[in-house]
């Protein structure tokens, strides 16, 4: 008998800052798990050729571009999606940036516009899918966490505050909406061998280091984070909320 408490056929899942990196990785995965998918970015072109590839790789998927920033064309885009096309199902709130400095020489203006890209995104995306999934009375929202959501590490300090504010929303966000038959947890990512973190992967005394402190001694590799994103995606987290899932090879469970 078909297991189809992880089946996702029939729903529509958006992801946004998915042209690259662990944000494809993810709409993919949740095709291959019977999602319709809505890929997101600012750069319309760059999404076309996305969503160009994925139609080729069997993908049903729609381009959804806007400023996961810029509040009043995150609220137009989504209205005036599912005014079109129907209901989004499932979001994934992956939009997010990374800028490294030593805190001491952080600029201002780099602060304020890391914490837009991690934070306010999320605030953004979130209440406007939020408040359609509402009056449905159901819907799925996972919030990309990091490792850094519980850990710090030399020159990051300000994406390490955003991603610990992206955990702690995931919780208020539970708190304000699972009565209306939502589910919202925080999917955190250990060490992934992504395009944010390319500098880091070709240093060699760094993967040194990480491979010795993660006790699997090894990066993750995107396709790693899939099994969990389609878990929180599905029926089979149906009364798990507010929670954030640490996919890190277990970095966390160790000093």
């Amino acid at each position: 008998m078909k297991n189809e408490i992880f089946d996702l056929s029939g729903k529509r899942a958006l992801v946004t800052g998915s042209s690259q990196g662990i944000g494809l990785t993810l709409a993919k995965g949740l095709s291959d798990a019977g999602a319709e998918i809505v890929v997101n970015g600012r750069d319309a072109a760059k999404l076309g050729k996305v969503s160009e590839a994925l139609t080729d790789a069997g993908c049903v998927v729609h381009a959804l571009p806007f400023d996961v920033t810029n509040n009043a064309a995150v609220k137009k885009a989504i209205d005036g999606f599912e005014s079109d096309h129907g209901a989004i199902d499932i979001l994934v709130n992956n939009a997010g940036m990374q800028h490294r400095t030593p805190l001491e020489e952080f600029d201002a203006d780099a602060f304020e516009h890391l914490m837009r890209t991690n934070v306010s995104s999320v605030f953004n995306v979130g209440q406007a899918v939020g408040k359609h999934m509402i009056k449905r009375g159901q819907g799925k929202i996972v919030n990309i966490a990091s490792v850094q959501t519980a850990l710090a590490r030399p020159g990051i300090a300000p994406y390490t505050a955003s991603k610990g504010a992206v955990s702690n929303l995931t919780k208020g966000m539970t708190t304000d909406w699972a009565k209306y038959g939502l589910q919202i947890n925080a999917l955190a990512p250990g060490y992934f061998d992504t395009p944010l973190n390319a500098a880091l992967v070709s240093d060699p005394e760094f993967s040194e280091w990480l491979c010795k402190r993660t006790p699997t001694g090894r990066w993750g590799q995107l396709e790693e984070l899939i099994g969990a994103c389609v878990f929180l995606s599905s029926k089979a987290s149906s009364f798990v909320n507010g929670q954030t899932l640490y996919v890190d090879g277990g970095i966390t469970a160790c000093i």
